[in-house]
């Protein structure tokens, strides 16, 4: 049975830094693509970052680049989200999800569309002072 669970989420100020953690069962995060999302109050789902299970191929939402490093950890079965240089506008509840039986190609398709089979249950990240 899939499962995610992320964990790592707080309150900040801003300029800070924390790391998600996205761990896996049911399944070994390098079989397949996985993804980090976010959702603010009042606003939409969007897609943070995405690492392909071949070549580790990463991408990035604009609004992240450059501050956040999505990285996985094959032994621990544990997908990361490094965010440094934290805005107020990262405020959000993040979640880890996966698509199987989709390969690295769900980083550039479905990704982008906001859709995926399995979902943690979200950690809260506040950015304030």
């Amino acid at each position: 049975q899939v499962q995610l669970v992320e964990s790592g989420g707080g309150l900040v100020q801003p300029g800070g830094s924390l790391r998600l953690s996205c761990a896996a069962s049911g399944f070994s995060v390098d079989s397949y693509a996985i993804a980090w999302f976010r959702q603010a109050p009042g606003k939409e789902r969007e897609g943070v970052a995405c690492i392909t299970n071949r070549e580790s191929g990463t991408y990035y939402a604009d609004s992240v680049k450059g501050r956040f490093t999505i990285s996985r950890n094959n032994a621990k079965n544990t997908v990361y989200l490094q965010m440094d240089s934290l805005k107020p506008e990262d405020t959000a509840v993040y979640y880890c999800a996966t698509d199987p039986p989709s390969g690295p190609e769900y980083c550039t398709t479905s990704y982008y569309f906001g859709y995926a089979n399995y979902w943690g249950q979200g950690t809260q990240v506040t950015v304030s002072s």
